[in-house]
């Protein structure tokens, strides 16, 4: 396999922010559009995983969303306070989830693409989900990942890794990578979990910059999304949701609420996946998003399937 080099990181002015992004592959291949979740770096998005999709024939943008990684920390905004997270006072929300989706769809202008394959990852899925709802025309495809349709009644985290999301992140960097090993122990794939991989990406992350109180601005804006069900129930584009059964973070019923709610959605729950994208795991993740691609010019005859 040909390694796809990738552009290196560069910017993009998008209204107030500016959103530091990467692309690997061939410009003139099919986009397709990486968005991650809360307080997650682009780089989430291993190179690797972005490499071998762009071996299979895509042109790969990731980016950092705003208040996170290199992308514009907007420090001037107000940080929501525990309790306003806890009891989803509209007070936390500094901004809403449709603007980081209006972040993406200005990324994709930016880079003139008119259309894209879109694939996020849990709060990236939330995000994704409003893209295709507020761009219908930007969006070819939707993958959405461990991630729910803002109805609080499916997708709830469970208690203990609920407290785990309003704890105080350290700022020295060596309790910042020991942190983010328990939280991804606590939140991931129990099988797959691989602490001194974990703390390489952690050294990734402190390096490219750690904002707690951007993290805290993106939560708001989470707990405070309006439920998405009815909205979603309007798409009209190949989709699949896929979930790990064992997610304790954004639970099952969020999945598959997310599926029942699209139109001819597949539904895809991986055992022994909790709330990451571990390697172990990537030639299913990478198969799935191809699946999905290869369904806009079919008429998608396999469409409701689901996987057991």
């Amino acid at each position: 396999m040909t390694t796809q080099l990738s552009s290196n990181e560069q910017y993009a002015q998008v209204g107030e922010v500016k959103l530091c992004y990467e692309t690997f592959g061939e410009r003139t291949n099919p986009p397709l559009l990486l968005i991650m979740g809360l307080s997650s770096q682009m780089v989430l998005w291993e190179d690797e995983f972005c490499e071998q999709l762009a071996a299979r024939g895509f042109w790969v943008i990731r980016f950092d969303n705003r208040d996170c990684g290199r992308s514009t920390v907007l420090r001037d905004k107000p940080v929501p306070t525990r309790m306003q997270l806890m009891i989803r006072h509209p007070r936390a929300a500094a901004y809403a989830l449709e603007e980081l989706a209006d972040d993406a769809a200005g990324l994709l202008d930016h880079l003139e693409v008119e259309q894209a394959h879109i694939v996020g990852a849990s709060m990236g899925g939330m995000i994704a989900q409003l893209l295709a709802i507020r761009h219908p025309e930007r969006a070819r495809s939707l993958v959405s990942i461990m991630s729910t349709t803002g109805n609080r009644r499916v997708g709830r985290p469970s208690p203990r890794i609920a407290r785990l999301l309003l704890r105080r992140v350290p700022r020295d960097r060596q309790a910042y990578i020991a942190d983010f090993v328990v939280t991804w122990k606590a939140i991931g794939s129990p099988r797959y979990h691989d602490p001194s991989h974990l703390r390489e990406l952690a050294g990734r992350c402190y390096e490219r910059g750690i904002h707690p109180a951007g993290s805290g601005r993106q939560l708001g804006a989470i707990v405070t999304a309006k439920d998405r069900t009815e909205e979603l129930k309007q798409l009209q584009l190949p989709t699949t949701v896929i979930h790990g059964d064992v997610d304790p973070l954004i639970s099952p019923s969020g999945g598959r609420a997310t599926a029942q709610a699209i139109p001819d959605a597949r539904l895809v729950m991986i055992p022994g996946m909790g709330h990451d994208l571990p390697p172990g795991l990537w030639d299913q993740i990478i198969e799935e998003i191809e699946h999905t691609t290869a369904r806009v010019d079919t008429n998608r005859p396999h469409a409701a399937e689901s996987s057991p």
